[in-house]
């Protein structure tokens, strides 16, 4: 499993590591407040010691061997900064290969074009390496930050589908995006 990783000129995107604790915590704890509603901003990242995040990537671990999900640390590569993650959930194998993805950047690295190229690369990864032939991202209606970011890398909209996940304690309407492979 550990080779599943790629590379950009400025990014390592590949699955944690228990040696990646202090660089993933202390730019969780360096986030800065919410800078829209889908952003999380500051957590509370107390209960996080070097057992809980070592409990994380063996369950980690454990979804990618049993091919269900896939999560990937974005790395800088100039120093090994934890800037985000992407993932990949596995909807159906056999004659699909379909997955769903999402991504995020920590908020204090925004605006450096690291989204697009993470999410170029992971895409590129998920198709290579993990064979998927088609991948979804499935937005909220009002995040236009995700949807600029889903056309910016090839990403078509297909649909708008109606009361698809439940969150915030209500079933929302969500924005369907798909790359399939070339």
């Amino acid at each position: 499993m550990n080779k599943i990783r790629t590379e950009t000129e400025r990014l390592v995107i590949r699955f944690l590591e228990e040696g990646d604790y202090s660089s993933w915590l202390t730019q969780y704890e360096n986030r800065l407040p919410s800078q829209h509603k889908y952003d999380q901003g500051k957590l509370d990242m107390s209960i996080c010691t070097k057992e809980w995040f070592r409990d994380l990537v063996t369950k980690h671990q454990q979804m990618a061997e049993d091919d269900k999900v896939y999560v990937f640390g974005v790395f800088r590569k100039e120093d090994n900064t934890h800037i985000g993650f992407i993932d990949f959930s596995t909807i159906m194998r056999e004659e699909f290969q379909w997955a769903r993805f999402g991504y995020t950047i920590h908020n204090q690295f925004w605006r450096k074009g690291y989204g697009k190229e993470a999410v170029k690369a992971a895409l590129d990864l998920a198709f290579k390496k993990l064979h998927y032939h088609r991948i979804e991202a499935h937005i909220n209606l009002d995040n236009i930050a995700s949807i600029k970011l889903a056309e910016s890398v090839g990403m078509v909209y297909e649909c708008t589908r109606k009361g698809f996940i439940f969150e915030d304690d209500k079933w929302t309407d969500h924005l369907v995006y798909f790359i399939n492979a070339k």
